[in-house]
């Protein structure tokens, strides 16, 4: 005799919705993709559950063969999935049901907007990015160790700088990758000091353009601009990304960074003249692992993810403008005191 299998023991999430509509019953795996139990599936119209309503039969039960909707689901959660149905004749000809299998829509959020890449992704793009200054930080140190007595004090500098900003890179990475869960969790710690944000500017600017030799950006800070209270490690670590991204996606000529004065906060612009950002674009570019296909494509696609949950945890904001032909802006706000007005941690 078989053993009787119930909804529970399927692993992929399933819903059994009635003729009127409504869910009958469903199981432990489509509770948790919606994140409400399971007593409060039941009942609901699956046209609520499920938006744009799925497709119906003429008997009313519903009809769907991989059509992509979205999970509504407690507190406002949105899953995008993938629909599969098949009818199920009630009882003495009774009404007909049907059983909907849901699947999570990977690559996509429920607006449309790309995802993350899987877990093995994300650890191939790190370790792609850990490679490069990892290698040439070991050829440079191997040819420092062999030919040290036969290069010039010019060239044996020239390595060591480069040496020491890959190494800045792999601090970097691994900054980002640590900031992640501490930003998630609600648990970044903040050193404040005084920072000032013209010396600042120029340090990121001069340090991106070790790798970016071509590179043309003006400082522009009134001469008494205020200084801060902020992490200076955070901030480098913002205005880095944005420089960076700039050079990287944008041009390289014509980036300007910029600083003002309003109130109790300041604010540092990046701006570039590059070929902007699209519109469809423009309001994933702060998403996790989000990394666009032009320019020179590179990069965990964490940086702007990062940089503005690290402005926030300050109290200020990090936000994006763009024209596309004329150039971007990047700017993020910081409170004079930082003390004062940053997040709890």
């Amino acid at each position: 005799m078989s053993p009787q299998i119930s909804l529970d023991d399927l692993a992929v999430a399933a819903l059994v919705v009635g003729a009127d509509g409504t869910v009958e019953a469903a199981n432990a795996a489509a509770a948790e993709l919606a994140g409400q139990p399971v007593a409060r599936l039941v009942g609901t119209p699956v046209d609520a559950l499920l938006v744009p309503a799925p497709t119906r039969a003429p008997s009313g039960a519903v009809d769907v063969k991989g059509q992509e909707l979205c999970l509504h689901g407690a507190e406002g959660r949105e899953v995008a999935v993938v629909a599969y149905s098949r009818p199920r004749a009630g009882e003495a000809g009774g009404p007909v049901s049907g059983v909907v299998v849901l699947r999570r829509l990977e690559g996509v959020d429920a607006a449309g907007a790309p995802t993350g890449p899987s877990g093995m992704e994300v650890i191939s793009t790190v370790s792609h990015e850990l490679r490069s200054p990892l290698t040439s930080v070991k050829g440079y140190a191997s040819l420092l160790l062999s030919r040290w007595e036969r290069l010039s004090d010019e060239q044996k500098k020239a390595m060591l700088e480069q040496v020491h900003h890959d190494a800045d890179r792999v601090t970097r990475l691994v900054n980002e990758l640590l900031d992640i869960s501490r930003l998630e969790t609600g648990h970044l710690q903040l050193r404040f000091e005084t920072v000032v944000l013209p010396v600042l500017a120029s340090s990121v600017v001069d340090k991106v353009a070790m790798e970016y030799p071509e590179l043309d950006c003006r400082i522009d800070f009134a001469e008494e601009f205020p200084p801060v209270r902020a992490d200076p490690d955070k901030v480098e670590q913002v205005l880095t990304n944005l420089v960076e991204n700039a050079a990287k996606y944008a041009s390289l000529e014509g980036m300007t960074v910029s600083g003002t004065v309003a109130g109790d906060s300041v604010s540092v612009a990046v701006a570039d003249t590059g070929e902007g950002i699209p519109e469809v674009d423009l309001p994933h570019v702060f998403t996790k692992f989000y990394r666009r296909e032009q320019g020179r494509p590179s990069g965990s696609g964490l940086g702007l993810w990062i940089s503005r949950g690290l402005v926030e945890a300050h109290g200020g904001s990090l936000d994006a403008h763009s024209v596309v032909g004329r150039g971007s802006v990047f700017r993020f706000t910081l409170p004079l005191d930082g003390h004062r007005r940053a997040r709890p941690s």
